[in-house]
């Protein structure tokens, strides 16, 4: 018997990879002749790195940039064996992490670090960059990363571009990248409406340099990143791509998939948002072209709509037997021992 498993991180709690490995932990522990394949998977934010690390041989580049708020900081990136293909996260260097919450504030943080990373892998000779841009302090529409591209004589590069983003939403506007992620940078009400000027003067500019269409700042992932997604786009002549669809075919899941059994994927928590391209659904998508089944095991299910259950042959939470406090379900070895006894519970009924 083959199984897959394709795990996102429990953001706060695992990453992919250890996730993926208590799982298969479980599973060996019912059938200990199963062949096991763990595959960690990102959507383009947090985990894209270590995921490209696992799947392909790399190196590991360390780099000094500067942090969101323009304090110096130790960014890094990976790079393929040939030197060819550099695999980055954008919150290596801009990340929302990297900021005290109490130090949040979108109006001044920068994508500067971003550049420089950018600047660094053209120096070394990369002919394409893979970027996740998941997870940023910013909203300063990548304009922080064009300033560092100039000082670097690095703007007009010509990497190609690959971004792997998992939102949708245009630069500006209601569903753009200040009313919708402008808050959980640390955002007030009143800083959203000025930033959300600020990257309509930043298209109007772009426009009137003849780098962009009025449409482009409505392009499908042009507010990903607090829209560094349109200045790659503009700028960089970028393609923004899927990122669990990036991911996957990075990580040859369709080729392991042929002769499969079973998989099994999740996320820290799912609800109507993992249908609209979160791992878990990218995953889903591919079972179900070859008629694979393909379980559900997440931190927390809200299913409120039924749409989960209605598309994936098992639904369950690996707390539902555990009435604690969500800050102790959170802790890692609560987490671990949960998921690991979800897992092994539910493999049993399938197995035997």
């Amino acid at each position: 018997m083959k199984i897959i498993i394709a795990f996102d991180s429990f953001k706060g709690s695992l990453t992919a990879e250890e996730a993926c490995y208590t799982a298969a932990c479980a599973i060996q522990h019912v059938d200990k002749d199963a062949e096991i394949v763990e595959i960690p998977l990102s959507d383009g934010g947090e985990g894209l790195t270590k995921c490209i690390e696992k799947f392909l041989p790399t190196s590991t580049i360390q780099l000094e940039v500067h942090s969101p708020l323009m304090k110096k900081l130790r960014a890094s990136y990976a790079l393929s064996k040939d030197d060819t293909t550099a695999y980055m996260e954008m919150a290596s260097a801009s990340g929302l992490t990297l900021v005290a919450q109490k130090d949040r504030n979108p109006l001044i943080t920068t994508t500067y670090g971003v550049g420089e990373m950018i600047a660094d892998a053209t120096k070394r000779g990369c002919k394409h960059i893979i970027m996740g841009i998941g997870g940023s302090a910013t909203c300063d529409g990548g304009i922080g990363m064009i300033k560092a591209l100039e000082d670097h004589k690095s703007l007009n590069c010509k990497c190609k571009i690959t971004v792997a983003c998992d939102v949708t939403n245009p630069l500006y506007g209601y569903n753009g990248a200040a009313y919708v992620f402008g808050p959980q940078k640390g955002a007030t009400a009143e800083q959203v409406v000025e930033l959300d000027n600020r990257l309509k003067q930043f298209a109007l500019e772009t426009e009137k340099k003849g780098l962009a269409t009025k449409e482009m700042a409505h392009y499908p992932g042009a507010g990903a990143a607090g829209g560094l997604g349109y200045a790659l786009l503009t700028y960089l002549k970028a393609e923004l791509k899927s990122g669990i669809d990036t991911i996957l075919e990075l990580s040859n899941f369709g080729h392991e998939l042929i002769d499969s059994d079973l998989i099994i994927t999740g996320e820290g928590k799912s609800d109507n948002q993992t249908m609209m391209g979160k791992v878990p659904y990218g995953v889903l998508r591919l079972c179900k072209q070859k008629q694979k089944p393909v379980w559900l095991i997440s931190g927390a299910i809200d299913d409120a709509t039924g749409e989960l259950s209605s598309n994936f042959d098992l639904v369950k939470s690996i707390n539902e037997d555990d009435t604690r406090p969500l800050n102790t379900l959170m802790h890692k070895e609560v987490a671990l021992a949960n998921l690991y006894n979800c897992v092994q519970k539910y493999f049993k009924c399938f197995k035997f």
